[in-house]
């Protein structure tokens, strides 16, 4: 029997697939550009300076330090060049000592291992000591001697973070991505909570919760892909003026971050809530302002001046949080959902700029 149904999906992954991957590409460019750089830089010194015939160990060192990681933050760097270091200088000393066999390379191998655990907690840490231990045990020595490949890992590391502060990566553009995804997440919960509320939809209630819960992967990739673009801003002349925005940036981060626990929190009473089939219009107009200024606040990422647009539409609910005044004769189930969105639209007050205490005077006496 044809399946043009079947041939049509397979057709639409398939172009899927070759979308992601060409994306994934293009995203991996500067990374890309920056491990030949220092590669290649790596080279020149230790072979054409330091006149090392083969000096391998520097030029894996070096693409092992920087790596296709989300995070590269000069401390990042800082320890896998540790890592690195510790191996060889380790293998080296075990090479001159106990020689090279079988049993040698699983001895230093395991020292390695448990030294680099001992210095570091970081798995990544001990795996490159041990990748570079492993090398060196069975590599042949160098002519210039044992510990030549201890200087050519040594520059590894020297160009590793060199090139980490002169041809970063801009991660800036990662962490963009990321507030995107974050912010787009929340809007469409936002969107669902108010169908929920508007029309009594429980399934609207449960999918606002589903998007909720997703939000905590996308809050942990832009908390580290803007604590990587702090700290490659911290030693980078190129990019060290962009400090005062990405701090910004980081203040808004926390702000949608406890929006989105606070959300997480009342999505689960306005689903239990919504079962009873009554509408509840006037609370879900409520959560209108909430989601146009949490999509201006994402906007803000980019340009800074939106952030006062978001405190502006916070402004004007701040005295509509009272649940007395705004849904008189309310059950206390309906209540409570006003009294858990003044913390909320606090937190994204402070998230524009505002001092919590300021943000917290501007509520209404309950």
């Amino acid at each position: 029997m044809p399946d043009p149904g079947g041939r049509l999906e397979r057709r639409l992954n398939r172009r899927l697939d070759t979308r992601a991957a060409l994306a994934r590409a293009g995203e991996s460019l500067p990374a890309v550009l920056q491990i030949v750089i220092a590669a290649t830089l790596a080279y020149v010194i230790t072979h054409d300076l330091l006149d090392h015939s083969t000096p391998a160990v520097a030029l894996i060192s070096t693409i092992t330090i920087l790596g296709f990681s989300r995070d590269a933050r000069p401390k990042r760097v800082l320890e896998s060049a540790i890592g690195i270091l510790t191996g060889i200088v380790l293998s080296e000393v075990a090479f001159l000592i106990v020689g090279s066999g079988w049993w040698q390379i699983a001895l230093v191998l395991a020292l390695t291992l448990l030294v680099a655990r001992l210095l570091s907690p970081s798995a990544p840490f001990a795996i490159a000591a041990g990748v570079q231990a492993t090398l060196v045990m069975v590599m042949p020595a160098p002519d210039g001697g044992v510990f030549t490949r201890s200087v050519d890992g040594l520059v590894g590391g020297v160009v590793a973070l060199a090139v980490t502060a002169l041809f970063p990566r801009d991660p800036r553009r990662i962490a963009r991505r990321d507030a995107r995804r974050m912010v787009a997440t929340l809007r469409e919960s936002l969107d669902s909570l108010i169908e929920a509320l508007r029309d009594a939809h429980e399934p609207a209630a449960s999918l606002a919760l589903t998007r909720l819960r997703r939000t905590q992967g996308f809050l942990d990739a832009w908390s580290q892909s803007q604590e990587s673009a702090i700290a490659i801003a911290r030693i980078s002349p190129f990019l060290r003026r962009h400090l005062p925005t990405l701090r910004y940036q980081s203040d808004v981060l926390t702000g949608l971050d406890l929006a989105a626990r606070h959300l997480r929190v009342i999505t689960r009473r306005v689903a239990f809530l919504v079962r009873d089939g009554e509408r509840r219009p006037a609370l879900a107009a409520l959560f209108e302002p909430i989601a146009e200024a949490v999509a201006l606040l994402g906007e803000s990422v980019q340009d800074p001046a939106l952030a006062l647009q978001a405190r502006d539409v916070l402004l004007e609910i701040m005295p509509t949080l009272d649940p007395a005044a705004t849904l008189p004769g309310a059950r206390m189930p309906t209540s409570i959902i006003v009294h858990l969105i003044r913390p909320l639209a606090v937190d994204l007050l402070v998230a524009t700029g505002m001092q919590a205490d300021e943000a917290r005077a501007l509520l209404p006496e309950v």
